[in-house]
């Protein structure tokens, strides 16, 4: 395998990760609920109800929304399942939006330590041994599938077209997927036999390209990412279906960030 490429897409992936509002930049996530509640990284009270999130900003208190500044009272009406909305104050960006059917404030600051003090994530040396072909079976109809969430009592509902069959070592495995960010795409969240031990253990991604007209998929496990509740207790994170914990070592990929090293628990 070439690793140039890979490096290449590895470093892009880590600059996105580090972006001034990315997730390494979050402060605080805040579950709104029907009481207008303050909070010290974000201006205004906020609240929730019917109608969707509101902010009352106070003297001297503004944000900036879709561009138009706001003052005193404003609505954000109903937010959309894994949907959201940015609204600035100053150099930070404070996200609005709904995970797992609760209305979140999600404050990111640039000046966030954690971001400040990354300097990348271990990753595996890719090897082509990781670079599998799969075969993309559709379910007769797509079905909604609830997974857990990286926050105790959370749930997400995602759409899964069907599972992407391949062999590891001459052992049959399966993964179910979901759609992804582009059609005809999907992603699959998995654990394995390295988790808790080398990698992050409570999920990691893989992204997955449409599949040829025959079904033939393309599984790059050296391409597996954490996600963003590998860094910070701030994330929401999906857990994969039960279905997805494979029985082998997937010994590619991304590996727990130096940021969990000294707390997560090994097995």
């Amino acid at each position: 395998m070439s690793v140039q490429p890979w490096a290449q897409w590895h470093a892009e992936h880590e600059r996105r990760l580090a972006d001034p509002h990315g997730f390494l930049a979050v402060t605080s996530l805040n579950f709104l609920t029907g009481t207008p509640r303050r909070f010290p990284d974000a201006p205004g009270e906020w609240s929730t109800g019917a109608d969707g999130v509101v902010v009352e900003l106070g003297d001297g208190e503004s944000l900036t929304v879709g561009g138009v500044p706001v003052t005193g009272r404003h609505s954000f009406g109903v937010i959309d399942e894994r949907g959201g909305v940015d609204a600035v104050a100053g150099d930070a960006v404070i996200e609005v939006a709904k995970r797992g059917g609760f209305d979140i404030v999600r404050p990111r600051h640039p000046e966030n330590p954690l971001r400040l003090a990354f300097h990348g994530t271990p990753a595996y040396e890719p090897d082509d041994r990781w670079v599998l072909t799969g075969r993309f079976v559709p379910f007769d109809a797509p079905r909604d599938v609830t997974v857990g969430a990286a926050v105790e009592g959370l749930e997400h509902v995602y759409e899964s077209p069907g599972r992407v069959e391949f062999e590891v070592d001459g052992t049959a495995l399966a993964l179910t997927v979901f759609n992804g960010r582009t059609p005809g795409s999907f992603f699959a969240l998995f654990t394995d036999e390295t988790s808790g031990v080398t990698t992050y253990p409570a999920n990691r991604s893989v992204a997955i390209d449409p599949p040829a007209a025959d079904g033939t998929v393309v599984l790059d496990f050296t391409r597996a990412t954490n996600l963003p509740c590998a860094y910070t207790d701030f994330a929401t994170c999906p857990l994969p279906p039960a279905e997805n914990r494979l029985p082998v070592a997937v010994e590619a990929g991304e590996k727990i960030p130096y940021e969990r090293l000294a707390t997560v628990t090994r097995r």
